[in-house]
């Protein structure tokens, strides 16, 4: 049995179809129950779990074999960073009390930095946490995805202007499709892992963009004239508080970019390099007609 927390997420679903479509048993673990129909109608187990919630995280791994996991950023509290923190904790107890599984952890590039990446920052904390209680640890590490610009899209397609947190618009940067981490960490889930100890694989999609690139792409995908704009470091924060993110939250977003444009976060030399197929066109073309439908 391979069970996937964070199921209804956009890499969740990915992984549950892929070992789905290989024949594998998957059960699904979802906090809302109204996601339950999407994973019951591809034959899944659904239970509903809570990282808050260590009993519920000892139901959902009865009788497995492999587990991915994910602990997302939680949205709308004070203090992102705690209640992550506190996800951490709770996932990480559970794990130790069933050392038999082989655990595939989502991950970010740049996760071995100890210091000064917001966001990213905290999964370097997961990795430290998940290292010391997991027996058979894989760390997937993915770039940034590609359907993080969903966020602006609709401002994009309103004025004709893609606000970009990444400075200069000509500078590439790495990011991958869903699909490909979601079937990638389906992979690594099947082929398990006998050896104790932490391997760490990244992966990214098969050539990297600048924002401009990006823009381009979202103007084919939407047809219309669609140009990158460079957001002044200035605006990031009061951009983000008047689209109702709190302060701590808007504070790790600015101090990933900032690390991102400094150039601190890219893929771990020592990882093994994986590499999707799916490229951003394919993607903007699917959250384009999602915007419009």
């Amino acid at each position: 049995m391979y069970v996937i927390f964070g199921a209804s997420g956009n890499v969740g679903r990915k992984t549950a179809a892929a070992l789905r479509d290989a024949g594998h048993a998957v059960r699904a673990v979802v906090r809302n129950p109204a996601h339950s129909d999407m994973f019951t109608g591809i034959g899944c187990e659904v239970v509903q779990g809570d990282l808050d919630d260590e009993a519920s995280l000892h139901r959902a791994l009865h009788d497995a074999h492999a587990v991915q996991m994910l602990c997302p950023l939680p949205h709308g509290g004070a203090d992102p960073a705690i209640a992550m923190h506190r996800m951490i904790a709770t996932a990480a107890r559970a794990l130790r009390k069933h050392p038999h599984l082989h655990v595939v952890a989502l991950s970010d590039y740049g996760a071995e930095q100890h210091e000064g990446t917001g966001i990213t920052m905290l999964f370097h904390d997961l990795e430290a946490a998940f290292a010391e209680s997991v027996r058979r640890l894989t760390l997937l590490r993915s770039a940034e995805h590609m359907h993080n610009w969903a966020r602006v899209l609709p401002v994009a397609l309103a004025t004709g202007k893609l606000p970009s947190l990444h400075h200069p618009l000509d500078r590439p940067f790495p990011t991958v499709s869903a699909q490909d981490v979601g079937e990638l960490a389906a992979q690594l889930l099947v082929e398990g892992r006998d050896a104790d100890g932490v391997r760490i694989v990244s992966i990214e999609g098969p050539r990297r963009y600048d924002a401009n690139d990006v823009a381009r792409a979202l103007s084919e995908a939407a047809r219309r004239d669609i140009t990158a704009l460079a957001l002044p470091r200035s605006e990031w924060t009061p951009t983000m508080l008047r689209a109702g993110l709190g302060a701590n939250h808007a504070k790790l977003i600015t101090d990933l970019y900032d690390a991102q444009n400094a150039g601190c976060i890219d893929v771990d030399p020592r990882s093994e390099r994986r590499f999707g197929k799916t490229e951003l066109p394919g993607v903007f073309a699917g959250l384009v007609r999602d915007a419009r439908a």
